[in-house]
């Protein structure tokens, strides 16, 4: 499955990945290093996550991340 990042908010990102993932968001959390109610925040647009969070993410999950230019 692929998605445009710019099609979502960034929590719905977490939670695109954290559903494809199958994981609770406890079980994700663990993955990450960071615990459910970080998690929670992530996904309600209540905190803030920086690149090096996604980056944790996609290594973690073996995911790629793409910046393409508009054409």
């Amino acid at each position: 499955m692929k998605i445009r990042m710019n099609d979502y908010t960034k929590g719905e990102v977490i939670r695109i990945i954290r559903e494809w993932t199958e994981l609770t968001q406890k079980d994700f959390g663990e993955k990450i290093g960071k615990s459910k109610p970080s998690v929670q925040d992530y996904e309600l647009n209540n905190t803030n996550y920086g690149i090096e969070i996604l980056m944790k993410i996609a290594r973690e999950f073996d995911l790629v991340i793409t910046i393409e230019k508009k054409k």
